[in-house]
């Protein structure tokens, strides 16, 4: 088909579509084959995007109902059972999120903003942008349930998608990039979980995407300030005329100046050697050597199996749950999210999300011990003489209390 299309002068519409006519395509299915779903390009990656459906499995994913939730054919589906939702199992606050959805004719649906797993049977604790005929529903498609009609539906059994943002107290809806809603509340819930709702008919999610909001960034790219360094230990720290900071020499570590409990953090790594070793650790005792929770960086994997790390692997919580799988390659640039919401704490490396551990441990001042909650500092580590790291992008964005 791209062949053939090649050999069309660009100005020759009628000829396009005799051509696209005559090889069984509609526009819907030319663009499907086209469209990788579930993935992200480079351009995304680099803005902070994450995947939050990996388009094979419910990783990262909880059912709280018994809806017959599973993966078929790229997407996220339910077809019967009772009423409920299957969400995310990180809590997040401001972000930016994108679902495809299908529903068939008369079917309800929808997506839930900062909810609880079993949302209660009234309006306020939790936000429902519904999927529902115009004519056939209070709340048609698009619309905050409870709180803000649309003005007018989007009915479709086709594919749609929708955009939705949740900055502070203030929300807005787009289908197929039209803006068809927008509203400020009152009352900000803070953070919760991300919920896809079955409630009768078949429904479809697809390519669901995450940009976290109130993004800061926590390294300037001219000099260590707002970190602290310890030239007792032999980690040699720098910035480069290129603007990266960079560790080298023995083990060590920088530490940031800033303290976080519950948080989002970014930055693009590489890995300047072969199967070397470093680490970001949080919720650290300030002051004391890499004494927090650690998330590896390691890409090395074992028989030419990317599925098995060789340590932890990167994006894995070292000594607490390895990665499901190796994305990075050493000499690359990569993208590494971190996320830490209380008891839980997931990792996406080019925003394939390659962890989802919870702490159930008794609580402790000590993470090497036990649950520690209370804010801590960011350290980046030195492993060893074979250390050389470069980190750039180094930005957070620190999650709001829920309400």
């Amino acid at each position: 088909m791209r062949t053939l299309l090649n050999r069309i002068h660009s100005g020759s519409l009628f000829t396009l579509l005799a051509v696209i006519a005559m090889a069984g395509f509609t526009a819907g299915s030319l663009w499907a084959a086209d469209t990788q779903h579930n993935t992200l390009t480079s351009e995304e990656i680099d803005e902070g995007w994450i995947l939050l459906f990996d388009g094979e499995t419910l990783f990262g994913w909880r059912t709280a109902n018994d809806a017959d939730w599973k993966v078929e054919d790229g997407a996220i589906t339910a077809t019967e059972g009772s009423p409920g939702l299957i969400h995310t199992t990180s809590q997040f606050g401001d972000y930016v999120l994108k679902v495809d959805f299908r529903s068939v004719e008369r079917g309800n649906s929808g997506i839930f903003l900062r909810t609880s797993p079993n949302p209660p049977n009234k309006p306020g604790r939790y936000y429902e942008v519904n999927i529902a005929d115009w004519g056939t529903n209070d709340w048609p498609t698009g619309s905050l349930v409870h709180r803000k009609k649309v003005a007018k539906g989007s009915d479709s059994t086709a594919w749609q998608s929708m955009e939705l943002t949740a900055d502070g107290p203030n929300f807005t809806v787009k289908i197929d990039g039209q803006t068809v809603l927008e509203y400020a509340d009152p009352v900000k819930l803070g953070r919760g979980f991300i919920g896809l709702q079955f409630r009768h008919g078949k429904i479809q999610f697809r390519n669901i995407k995450l940009k976290p909001l109130q993004v800061k960034p926590i390294f300037n790219g001219k000099d260590l300030s707002g970190w602290r360094t310890f030239p007792e230990l032999p980690s040699v720290f720098t910035v480069t005329p290129s603007g990266e900071m960079n560790v080298k020499n023995g083990s060590g570590m920088i530490e940031s100046e800033g303290p976080y409990d519950d948080f989002t953090l970014q930055l693009d790594a590489m890995v300047n050697g072969e199967g070397l070793n470093s680490g970001i650790f949080y919720r650290c005792i300030p002051g004391e050597k890499m004494n927090g929770y650690e998330c590896q960086i390691q890409n090395g994997f074992l028989d030419g199996d990317r599925t098995k790390p060789e340590d932890c692997g990167t994006g894995g919580i070292f000594r607490r749950q390895n990665a499901r799988k190796i994305v990075a390659n050493d000499h690359e640039w990569f993208t590494l999210t971190l996320h830490a919401d209380d008891r839980h704490v997931a990792a996406w490396v080019n925003g394939y999300q390659v962890s989802d551990w919870t702490d159930n441990r008794k609580p402790n001042v000590n993470p090497r011990r036990g649950l520690r909650l209370e804010a801590g500092t960011l350290q980046i580590q030195g492993h060893d003489e074979t250390t050389d790291f470069s980190f750039r992008k180094l930005r957070v964005s620190e999650l709001p209390e829920r309400q």
